[in-house]
């Protein structure tokens, strides 16, 4: 069997060398654009270039999210976050959109893609569908069964990674895609800007 790798999220360069330096396999970082963590710290791309540096440095890997649900306006700006990406050598590009996708094939062919647990990834054809695209991982949606995601795994290709998230918010929907923020806030979700209806406090008032 192989060894599992534990992924760490990270906000920040101080974050990221923080999880670098007490164990982590491989991070996942943000962008100031085209990530779901549009309100979050995020990484300048200053601060992307150092930070994948350093956790090369000590072997480990880096993801980078462009995994939001592209509209026609983000196209040309996705473009030129590819080309940017590409110099900067991270390890694999976490996408949800076909078309970000397609962008990233054509662009950076070097890097590998995972898909997004935002791509609603419930199911094995699915995972096969992603393989035969020329993904190297999958994200499972978050609300698949442990037996679930083992007959994914009996039914999939040997090569093909299945990343599972362990803790995290539990979107109210299919894995992550959610329109309760925009409708309550006018935030949307997916373009990064979740105010995280999940986690509210609710009390059931007649």
């Amino acid at each position: 069997m192989r060894r599992p790798e534990l992924l760490i999220p990270a906000s920040s360069l101080e974050v990221l060398k923080t999880a670098v330096l007490f164990g982590a396999d491989a991070v996942y970082i943000g962008g100031e654009a085209f990530g779901l963590r549009a309100k979050a710290k995020n990484f300048s791309r200053q601060e992307m270039r150092q930070g994948i540096d350093f956790a090369h440095s000590h072997g480990v890997k880096v993801h980078v999210t462009a995994n939001i649900l592209a509209h026609n306006s983000d196209i040309e700006g996705a473009k030129e976050y590819f080309r940017e990406l590409q110099e900067m050598e991270p390890d694999a590009l976490i996408i949800a959109d076909p078309g970000m996708f397609a962008l990233a094939k054509e662009i950076c062919p070097q890097i590998d893609i995972h898909i997004s647990t935002q791509a609603n990834n419930t199911n094995y054809m699915t995972y096969l569908f992603w393989h035969k695209m020329g993904a190297k991982r999958v994200v499972s949606a978050r609300e698949l069964s442990l037996k679930e995601i083992k007959e994914i795994r009996e039914k999939i290709p040997q090569e093909m990674e299945i990343e599972s998230f362990i803790h995290g918010a539990m979107c109210i929907s299919y894995s992550g895609r959610c329109l309760l923020s925009s409708y309550f806030t006018g935030r949307d979700a997916n373009q990064g800007a979740c105010t995280h209806p999940c986690r509210w406090k609710y009390a059931v008032v007649e």
